[in-house]
């Protein structure tokens, strides 16, 4: 049986029988989009019920590939982050949150549903007719909802994660997305990445990525830039409207590749060996050497100080449309990368350690005074955002989730939710507690560089395995991510 996130439910909503509250695979519809085409907006089963928001608004940011241990607000002195440093500040940040699962369309899904997509091992699928989202239940009960992404995923062919909200906004043109066709004999792959890493395939995105920017002119045409002030241009539109809202934001950035405005490199380095230096996806992992390691770090750091000021200004339009005090702000991303860690870069499931499984959350409630500045060290998920943010909304509803409240660890009503957290990404799987990371494949014959075991207490950082000398531990370990994977 699925714990309910609305343990109050049953008393608060006069009138609901018991056998009414259902779980939510009751709920499929037959009607519902399930491709990517005009938004429709589809009547939710009479079965669902939400209770009368509390009025205040919500604001969710999803900024891509973004690394926890890469926030100033962590101790990491070297990267610029102020504006979400201030947030975290002004707000809760919780230590110990973790992907169920990786990479984005999976991460995606969970957040948006509340529900773990473990153990599934085909994860990379639209959200399932039975999937009830946080739009469809905001939508039901009186909140005016929008979309800004420019992660394109979303909108490939019969990806559906738009659903439900009342419009959505596409901006075009990040990565490999095939906004411009022409024309390609125009762009020089060698002019932006050096010869021992260009490829083929690394080739041909490039070129699919300069076409894509070839018409930018400012800072402002930068795909980040555009998706902050398109949600800032949203707001000021629906701010008046009837009834509440709530407002998703999933940007692509920092996520590969690697590109962002001069100014915002030379933060980091004076000079880099092109004048635009791409780093992306295609780039074989054996091609790359020791020597490009600090290159691709100090851009992959400028990517996040431009995310950072970008999130900063649209925060700054928040507070000037009066927003900022009735109005809910949470920050997160689906995953981080790798950065040299075993001689890995970009995310690499054979080693699912914490620079990709572990997950920068923030949630400023306005008027939760006790909140502010708080930090919460307790086990979390990506799956107890949707039962959180509806907590923090006044919505109660008979949907059950995997998902569980995490401002009952803000208020200390729980110690804690759970003893460890679980994320599964391709054939790999890992299982975290306070003292122990562990990791290894869960299906198929490929060990990739596990298994590895880190004691946390002694290594933070993850860098000795010392999975030999603990046995027991392992073996503990081990059975409960077997027994998660059913393997």
């Amino acid at each position: 049986m699925k714990r309910s996130s609305r343990r109050s439910f049953i008393k608060s909503a006069a009138g609901i029988g018991a056998g009414s509250l259902l779980s939510k695979q009751t709920f499929a519809q037959e009607k519902r989009p399930e491709f990517t085409g005009p938004l429709t907006k589809e009547k939710l089963p009479d079965e669902i019920i939400t209770t009368k928001p509390n009025g205040l608004n919500i604001i969710v940011i999803i900024a891509d590939t973004f690394r926890w241990d890469y926030l100033g607000y962590n101790g990491n002195s070297r990267i610029q982050t102020p504006n979400l440093d201030a947030l975290a500040k002004a707000g809760v940040y919780f230590e110990n949150c973790y992907a169920d699962g990786l990479p984005t369309i999976p991460a995606r899904r969970v957040i948006h549903t509340g529900n773990s997509i473990l153990p599934d091992k085909n994860k990379w699928r639209p959200l399932e007719k039975t999937d009830i989202t946080f739009a469809e239940i905001v939508g039901k009960a009186g909140f005016t909802s929008g979309f800004v992404v420019d992660t394109f995923h979303h909108f490939k062919p019969d990806m559906n994660l738009h659903r439900g909200f009342d419009n959505w906004i596409w901006i075009r043109g990040q990565e490999s997305d095939p906004y411009k066709s022409g024309p390609r004999n125009s762009v020089n792959p060698a002019d932006y990445a050096p010869k021992h890493l260009l490829n083929e395939y690394f080739h041909e995105r490039i070129v699919q990525y300069i076409l894509n920017t070839k018409d930018r002119k400012s800072e402002d045409d930068y795909f980040c830039a555009q998706s902050c002030s398109a949600a800032a241009h949203w707001l000021e539109e629906n701010k008046d409207n009837d009834g509440p809202f709530m407002l998703f934001i999933d940007m692509f950035d920092p996520h590969e590749p690697w590109d962002a405005p001069p100014r915002f490199k030379k933060m980091y380095r004076n000079k880099f060996p092109f004048e635009r230096y791409i780093f992306g996806y295609g780039v074989n992992l054996e091609d790359i050497r020791e020597d490009d390691i600090p290159l691709l770090i100090d851009l992959y750091s400028a990517e996040v100080t431009f995310s950072d000021y970008c999130i900063g200004r649209l925060l700054d339009d928040v507070k000037r449309l009066g927003l900022w005090d009735n109005t809910i702000i949470a920050f997160s991303t689906d995953h981080g990368t790798h950065l040299g860690e075993q001689g890995c870069v970009q995310k690499q499931a054979k080693l699912l350690n914490s620079c990709i499984g572990r997950v920068p959350l923030i949630i400023r409630h306005p008027q939760d005074r006790t909140s502010w500045g708080k930090r919460v060290d307790a086990l979390t998920s990506h799956m107890d955002y949707l039962p959180t943010f509806l907590s923090l909304l006044g919505v109660d509803t008979n949907i059950m989730f995997d998902g569980r409240n995490m401002w009952d660890l803000v208020t200390g009503t729980e110690k804690k939710l759970r003893d460890y957290a679980i994320t599964g990404y391709g054939n790999f799987g890992s299982i975290h507690n306070h003292e122990w990371h562990y990791l290894q494949n869960v299906w198929g014959d490929n060990p990739g560089l596990g298994p590895q075991l880190y004691d946390l207490k002694k290594d933070f950082g993850e860098e000795k395995n010392v999975v030999s000398s603990n046995q027991t531990v392992v073996n503990n370990l081990k059975k409960i991510l077997n027994d998660s994977f059913k393997v």
